[in-house]
């Protein structure tokens, strides 16, 4: 079996900025203990557990706000993740004397500054996936922001005021998805302004799957939660008819995924620890379905590779 491994992957930039952020904080006796994130740093389990390890408390329960995380924590410090918050989420914390560390990625705060800059003079529709991280951020800005979740919302969008609209997204969304989008509003509506928010480690994941060389399958590392790693397999099946599978680690490969593939692409979203995506390779590299002494998946990772 032929294994490939598409460029690039790996840690994006802002990833790779917040998982230093939360490591310097473990062994800054400076920083007050105990460390909260509010949410998961970035969207991989593996990390989570590896900073569970050293004490570092992950507040997520399913369907509360980040300001419904917030007003949980009463000592410590928080570390805001790399998806970014609203600012009633800093208010919170200010007004109850919790320290915090800012790890919102660059790219998400670019989003924010667009949407400043033209919440006087603009209706702003922001695209995005409902409920995720990065959405209530953004949204949180101004509760004049209409969220526009897929082509249908786009299609029926409604104006609601006299002034032109302008168009920002979400940083992880696919490329295609977010132009079919846009162009239904801008059919609609006269006067469209769009700023193509999709960040540089997304957009080049997603033109190295829409590029990959003719393969059986493609194996996307990654996240369930990721929203730029599912992308990475939406844009495999849709743009290049390449049929893909999500796992987050080795121990989710099926072997009758394997039985008579001869060309296998590997590639990983931007928050999945490189550890994660070499053990897969290796593992396919000496894969032989007629030998089921190469069939043996279980990570032998430990929270030190992960975070190596």
């Amino acid at each position: 079996m032929i294994v490939n491994d598409l460029r690039p992957r790996g840690y994006c930039h802002g990833v790779a900025r917040a998982l230093s952020i939360v490591k310097k904080a473990i062994n800054d006796e400076t920083v007050v203990k105990p460390i909260y994130i509010l949410g998961l740093i970035v969207h991989n389990k593996k990390i989570k557990e590896a900073f569970d390890y050293y004490h570092v408390i992950s507040l997520e329960e399913s369907g509360k706000t980040r300001v419904e995380l917030a007003k949980q924590v009463i000592d410590g410090t928080v570390i805001l993740t790399a998806h970014g918050v609203s600012p009633e989420v800093k208010t919170i914390l200010n007004e109850r004397n919790i320290p915090y560390i800012d790890a919102t990625c660059k790219d998400v705060y670019h989003v924010h500054d667009h949407i400043k800059e033209h919440l006087k003079t603009h209706e702003i529709i922001y695209i995005g996936k409902k409920n995720h991280p990065e959405v209530e951020g953004a949204l949180g800005i101004s509760n004049e922001i209409a969220l526009v979740s897929n082509l249908d919302e786009a299609k029926n969008y409604q104006k609601r005021s006299n002034k032109p609209i302008y168009i920002t997204n979400q940083t992880t969304l696919s490329v295609f998805d977010v132009a079919f989008m846009v162009e239904a509003i801008s059919a609609k509506f006269q006067d469209v302004t769009f700023d193509q928010d999709i960040c540089a480690a997304t957009l080049n994941r997603q033109k190295a799957v829409i590029e990959q060389s003719e393969a059986d399958l493609l194996i996307v590392v990654g996240d369930n939660l990721s929203s730029n790693s599912n992308k990475l397999k939406y844009v495999s099946e849709v743009q290049t008819n390449t049929k893909a599978k999500l796992i987050e680690t080795i121990d989710d490969i099926k072997i009758e995924w394997l039985k008579d593939i001869k060309i296998v692409n590997v590639t990983s979203g931007a928050s999945t620890p490189t550890a994660v995506t070499n053990e897969v390779i290796s593992f396919l590299k000496q894969f032989d379905y007629n030998k089921k002494e190469t069939w043996d998946h279980v990570s032998k990772l430990t929270h030190l590779d992960i975070l190596s």
